[in-house]
């Protein structure tokens, strides 16, 4: 075992008697094996394809953490809903072209955090909704006829697309979006089939866009699709 020994005298070495104790004695233990390669940076990388690998993996981490602090601060009332909107609706936007890059290697959102022990059920459960809570809650009674007319709109347009045997993703999940975020803004669905609506969200984002719904999903959504615009009419009726 080395030491090295460091003594800080009280006085000056002009006046510096042997006969008194040094003021101060302090001890820095060096390890006889230290090697300097332990100090080094170790590369994850040992090419431009691993470097690129890892670059998206960090772009995915930093993404899900950024959106876990979002949806904290906004519950907490620390960014308005203005400023939460877009910064959260950018970040789905985001997190989806990040996904696309390392689907190979992420085939599984939750395990790939529970690799990197990542605790973020906020951004998880926003991803999985793919819209803003903004959009997934939101409630305006000043422009309640406003979106009652774009409700009916966009059932009967979503409706008439599946009739019309569009099936792709990039296709039906702008319109289910549209009709949610009306839907939430009168607030006249029940809750059963509000949540059966976004279920499909959750479902669609899960998906590739140019992934399309099968037939039996086809038929399946327009059945909840057709049951929800009845009890929409139906609680309208009730309110009149």
């Amino acid at each position: 075992m080395h030491y090295a020994y460091s003594w800080q005298l009280p006085y000056s070495t002009s006046t510096y008697s042997t006969d008194q104790p040094p003021y101060r004695t302090e001890y820095m233990y060096t390890p006889p094996d230290h090697n300097s390669v332990l100090d080094e940076e170790v590369r994850l990388h040992t090419n431009n394809k691993e470097r690129e690998k890892y670059e998206n993996l960090a772009d995915v981490y930093a993404i899900i953490v950024t959106m876990e602090h979002l949806e904290k601060a906004y519950v907490r009332d620390s960014v308005t809903a203005a400023e939460y909107t877009p910064a959260c609706a950018k970040l789905i936007a985001q997190y989806k072209t990040a996904m696309n890059l390392v689907c190979d290697l992420i085939p599984d959102v939750e395990k790939f955090m529970k690799e990197y022990k990542l605790k973020c059920p906020a951004a998880v459960n926003r991803f999985k909704i793919g819209v803003p809570a903004t959009i997934e809650h939101s409630i305006d009674p000043i422009k309640s006829a406003k979106y009652v007319a774009e409700s009916v709109s966009h059932f009967i347009t979503l409706m008439d697309a599946l009739k019309l045997n569009m099936k792709a993703v990039d296709e039906i999940h702008p319109m289910l979006s549209d009709l949610m975020q009306s839907l939430n803004n009168v607030s006249s669905l029940p809750a059963e089939h509000e949540a059966k609506i976004r279920n499909w969200l959750i479902t669609l984002n899960s998906m590739k866009a140019s992934d399309e719904i099968n037939e039996e999903q086809v038929r399946q959504l327009l059945f909840d699709l057709e049951n929800a615009h009845n009890a929409f009419y139906r609680s309208l009726s009730d309110k009149s």
